[in-house]
């Protein structure tokens, strides 16, 4: 990413939406890595913070540095066992939103596109029929607005940049998105990407109960 500063955000340090003896659910916002990153002026991440709290934390999924929403970590090795597992076995449910480019005149659909890295523009990714990966992404639109639209999102796996690369693909790109949006999406948001995990679906570790975290997202 050229000229790429990272000036990650404050406040809230932490967004802290549940925790008990196995996991603690956070709401991370857009701007603020994931983990750390390989330059030291991008060490700070939510994973680094969660640590300096719980110094046990283990980090089991990610969200695009761009992306807000909710992230889950196990705070015990049994708990980062049980759901990477459940990850493996594609049995977590993730709900996003997103406000998109455009007004989708279809209600609902199905993305079925292959995608792979962009190697010479990493970390942008693209979508090729014969080394890409199998992607789906499910789409709904819940909203249709003067320039956009907004949809619900339901990865049904989870490639890096799937739902941003799907969106472009159909034409209508998530606004603010640097990699994939026209210059009128970024101006339609030019502080941040429009995309939020709202919602996800997990069996927790010790109570093998199906437990459902939501976070609505700051666009709507």
């Amino acid at each position: 990413m050229p000229n790429f500063v990272y000036n990650p955000p404050m406040s809230p340090y932490l967004d802290i939406i549940y925790q008990d003896q196995d996991i603690v659910v956070l709401n991370k916002p857009s701007g603020l890595l994931s983990v750390p990153g390989r330059d030291p002026w991008h060490k700070d991440s939510l994973a680094l913070r969660v640590l300096r709290v719980w110094p046990t934390a283990c980090v089991v999924h990610r969200l695009d540095m761009a992306t807000s929403g909710i992230i889950i970590l196990a705070l015990r090795k049994s708990a980062q066992s049980h759901m990477g597992r459940q990850f493996q076995q594609k049995v977590i449910d993730k709900t996003y939103f997103a406000r998109v480019e455009g007004i989708i005149e279809q209600d609902q659909g199905l993305i079925d596109l292959p995608i792979r890295c962009d190697w010479e523009n990493r970390p942008r990714q693209i979508v090729d029929f014969e080394q890409g990966k199998s992607s789906q992404t499910e789409w709904e639109v819940i909203k249709r607005e003067k320039q956009t639209t907004i949809v619900k999102l339901t990865p049904l796996t989870g490639r890096t940049h799937q739902l941003r690369v799907h969106m472009q693909q159909l034409g209508h790109p998530i606004v603010g998105d640097e990699f994939y949006a026209t210059a009128q999406g970024i101006k339609l948001s030019p502080t941040r990407l429009a995309l939020h995990a709202a919602n996800i679906t997990l069996t927790h570790p010790s109570s093998e109960q199906r437990i459902t975290f939501e976070c609505p997202p700051p666009f709507m």
